[in-house]
């Protein structure tokens, strides 16, 4: 005799369907509103993108604040790149554009392929820190055997000295990590080719 299929249980398991199927959808929407969350609120230390730095009119009342600036950078998941700043610890302007420069030389017999993750400690100045060029913002791909220099523009917000629990900040640490792309994108990165003359021209 076949037993008939109790009607609650149906409704519990179409219940239960339905729940891990938003779950799941969830979970493929929850990383890019994370970014999006992380760019506009700086949180966890992340960067802010910028067009422009402050026009110099808006500075006079900052009287030369400064701030240090360290930089580091290293690379994951067997990337066979070496990359580095290409300086020590500079010491900016609230709110003045600044040009840094990373350097990166592949190891690889063979065209390889980054992409750069990036933030700034302490957390509370990932907000006011803002990069108007920055390789970051594209995959970047290397020769075998290429080396290159890859700036970056950036400046920190003067907005940093109204916010309570970043004003005291008197130093930051900008730091990358490349990690290899598997499946590149079909644009290569902005310094991809011919970086150092790009970075020449950008000095």
């Amino acid at each position: 005799m076949t037993a008939v299929a109790d009607p609650r249980n149906r409704r519990t398991a179409l219940i239960a369907g339905a729940v891990a199927l938003a779950m799941v959808g969830l979970a493929y929407a929850s990383v890019p509103l994370y970014r999006v969350f992380c760019q506009v609120t700086g949180f966890g230390g992340t960067t802010q993108k910028a067009e422009a730095a402050p026009a110099a009119e808006s500075l006079k009342a900052l009287h030369g604040r400064t701030i240090k600036v360290r930089f580091d950078g290293n690379v994951r998941g067997g990337l066979p790149w070496e990359f580095a700043p290409a300086q020590g610890p500079v010491d900016v302007k609230i709110g003045e554009q600044n040009m840094i420069f990373y350097k990166a030389a592949s190891q690889s017999a063979a065209s390889t392929t980054g992409s750069a993750t990036f933030n700034v400690t302490p957390e509370a100045a990932g907000r006011y820190f803002a990069k108007i060029q920055c390789f970051c913002f594209n995959e970047q791909t290397l020769n075998p055997g290429q080396q290159v220099e890859m700036p970056v523009v950036f400046y920190v917000d003067p907005a940093i000295l109204d916010d309570p629990d970043a004003k005291d900040i008197d130093e930051i640490t900008l730091s990358y990590s490349f990690y290899p792309v598997a499946q590149p994108s079909k644009a290569p990165g902005v310094y991809a080719t011919g970086s150092s003359e790009l970075a020449q021209k950008a000095r």
